[in-house]
């Protein structure tokens, strides 16, 4: 065991000595594998990013893993008490020890602007529903928790709102006329969308707030669905106890259906295969492209190298120490390469440009990805072995008598 790894060490500092010697062709040949393993750690650290943005876009609709959506509507047309259905659901998260829920639900609202009265789109949520579905404000606040008792009910509105009313600065709390019965003027306190480039006027507006305006005897038939977020492993228990228990709070009149609506939940197929499957592909193609340009380099460096393999052999070096010599001046040095390469990396990955290109609106940006970096430098390790496995055959194969005439 001591003279294998003593072998071993020789073989290494002698593989470091000749990289030493030939470090011109050495750098020549190595700088095609540091730019290959720099793509290649480059790709799978974008793919990580790419994939947190297409994780991060999916939640903003359907919420976070896992989201339980609860539908309650009218099954004989009676009348659906609200407050018994709220009552229900308080029970439910206390019961279920559940931290994060929201009502979601649409109505249409009218509001006075400059040129007439329009009928605008506005979704009824609650506090928690930015948190489950990652909604941002691009300007302005998110509301709180006691806006739902503001005499004059707040509204988040969209860009396209926004500028219906003369883009005017939040800092001076602008103030539409919802109009109805009992004419409300709602307090703009911030900007932002589920749905981006949207050309109609829309609003966020708290489900409480909404009924303290219009009453409840809007939701009658139907009323908003409830969403709750809760642990994965729990999900499908869940979801039967829930419809179980808001079924039994409603009575027979009404049916309930509870399902997940989130992006784990649709079965089938994973959503974000196409993305891992694209920086698989990429990285294989961009590691065979590297490992093959070595292979080229190293057999025609060995050819050359023919007449010192020969005379190393006339002075005993087994065909063992031959071959393993060879080898590993080629893993030492994509090693080498593979260092840098994955140091590049990460300059590239880290860059806020970069990033903001490649996951546009993404909050939680990941760290890089130390898988990548493992993958690199053992990609880079991997590909000097097998660059190196069919020049070291060739030069074992060397006959010393032939080397020496070469």
């Amino acid at each position: 065991m001591r003279r294998f790894f003593t072998g071993i060490v020789g073989a290494v500092v002698e593989a470091r000595a000749e990289l030493r010697i030939h470090r011109t062709r050495v750098l020549l040949s190595l700088i095609g594998v540091a730019v290959a393993i720099t793509a290649l750690t480059t790709v799978v650290g974008l793919g990580a990013i790419a994939q947190q943005s297409t994780l991060e876009s999916m939640e903003r609709g359907g919420g976070r893993a896992a989201t339980l959506s609860a539908y309650t509507y009218s099954a004989t047309g009676a009348a659906i008490d609200s407050a018994t259905l709220s009552a229900a659901v308080e029970t439910i998260k206390e019961r279920y020890a559940i931290s994060y829920s929201s009502t979601n639900g649409n109505v249409t609202m009218g509001i006075q602007f400059a040129d007439g009265v329009a009928q605008v789109n506005t979704q009824l949520v609650d506090v928690d529903f930015a948190t489950m579905h990652r909604f941002q404000v691009t300007d302005g606040s998110w509301f709180q928790s006691g806006d739902a008792n503001r005499m004059a009910p707040a509204l988040i509105v969209n860009e396209a709102f926004w500028q219906r009313i003369g883009s005017p600065d939040l800092r001076t709390h602008p103030t539409v006329t919802i109009t109805g019965t009992y004419p409300t003027t709602g307090v703009i306190i911030g900007i932002g969308s589920q749905y981006q480039g949207d050309p109609s006027p829309s609003a966020i507006m708290l489900t409480d707030a909404y009924v303290a305006v219009a009453g409840d005897g809007q939701f009658a038939q139907q009323p908003p669905s409830y969403e709750f977020w809760v642990p994965e492993e729990v999900a499908e228990p869940l979801t039967t106890a829930i419809q179980r228990d808001l079924t039994a709070a409603v009575g027979d009149g009404a049916s309930v259906s509870v399902n997940r609506n989130d992006y784990a939940g649709y079965g089938g197929e994973d959503p974000l295969l196409p993305v891992k499957l694209i920086v698989t592909g990429v990285a294989v193609l961009i590691l065979f492209l590297g490992a093959l340009s070595l292979v080229n380099i190293s057999l025609v460096t060995v050819r050359q190298r023919i007449r010192e393999i020969g005379i190393r052999r006339s002075f005993g070096a087994s065909a063992g120490r031959v071959f393993f010599a060879v080898m590993m001046e080629s893993v030492v040095g994509t090693f080498a390469a593979g260092v840098i390469g994955v140091f590049l990396a990460v300059l590239i990955v880290e860059n806020p440009t970069v990033q903001e290109l490649i996951a546009q609106g993404a909050a939680d940006l990941p760290p890089f990805p130390i898988e990548a970096a493992l993958i690199g430098l053992g990609a880079a390790t991997a590909v000097g072995a097998l660059a190196g496995l069919l020049p070291a055959l060739v030069a074992v194969r060397v006959k010393v008598i032939d080397a020496i005439r070469y």
